[in-house]
């Protein structure tokens, strides 16, 4: 069983914690079907620049 030789110092710790926090999302609105979205992504309805995308299109049917 692996045991640790010494305490990790707080600055150890620190950095390997430094990738754990929370991030909030940018929200936009679509111009042309008002839906909030996150931004650089489709939304649900499959709105992208106010267009709607071949990719989700093909997917929905």
């Amino acid at each position: 069983m692996a045991v640790q030789k010494s305490k990790p110092s707080r600055a150890k710790r620190g950095k390997r914690r430094s990738h754990d926090h929370v991030i909030q999302h940018a929200l936009s609105i679509d111009k042309l079907s008002k839906e909030i979205h996150i931004r650089h992504h489709i939304t649900k309805k499959g709105y992208y620049k106010g267009k709607k995308t071949l990719l989700f299109h093909l997917l929905s049917k």
